[in-house]
């Protein structure tokens, strides 16, 4: 989940000119990221080994 800290720093990170949809990528990023930190943390990961296994199987 986003906080307002780390809107504002992302917001911050940005160029002096921006359009909507870059905040909203950037924010969108922001939050996949920590989403993704999370589940490694909770353990919700795929080894390397078990990645390869699915893609052969395509």
């Amino acid at each position: 989940m986003l906080t307002k800290d780390k809107v504002k720093k992302s917001f911050d990170n940005l160029p002096e000119s921006f359009s909507i949809d870059e905040l909203i990528d950037q924010l969108i990023f922001i939050e996949k990221v920590e989403e993704g930190l999370l589940q490694s943390k909770e353990g919700k990961v795929i080894s390397n080994e078990d990645v390869k296994y699915i893609i052969d199987k395509w």
